[in-house]
């Protein structure tokens, strides 16, 4: 009796083994379900990506205004008639000493006419 539920514990065990361990067992599948998941979160992201470039394609082609707001972002372009103003950051703009003469010098005086 023993031989017997021996045999038939080492025949079950080798049943299992192709669904476990197997080339189409339940570890390959889990496997390749994890790599579909992160393959389809990287695609939704490429998604995202490519419809953004096509809207911005799109309205390059039909609309002026995203030209003109390139040109002016990216090229520093003004239209004709127009002022253009630039508005620094204080913490951007070096501290410069003021360029006024030190006083410590006495100012050249002029000559007048000649007295006789």
């Amino acid at each position: 009796m023993k031989i017997v539920t021996l045999i038939l514990i080492v025949l079950l065990l080798l049943l299992q083994y192709p669904l476990w361990l197997g080339r189409g067992g339940w570890l390959r599948v889990w496997d390749l379900h994890r790599q579909v998941a992160a393959q389809q979160q990287v695609n939704a992201q490429t998604a995202e990506r490519n419809a953004t470039l096509d809207a911005e394609v799109r309205d390059l082609k039909q609309g002026t205004e995203a030209i003109e707001e390139r040109a002016r972002n990216d090229l520093g372009m003004v239209k004709k008639d127009e002022i253009y103003y630039q508005i620094l950051d204080a913490a951007a703009v070096p501290s410069v000493a003021p360029a006024i003469p030190a006083a410590s010098s006495p100012a050249p005086s002029r000559p007048d006419k000649k007295r006789n």
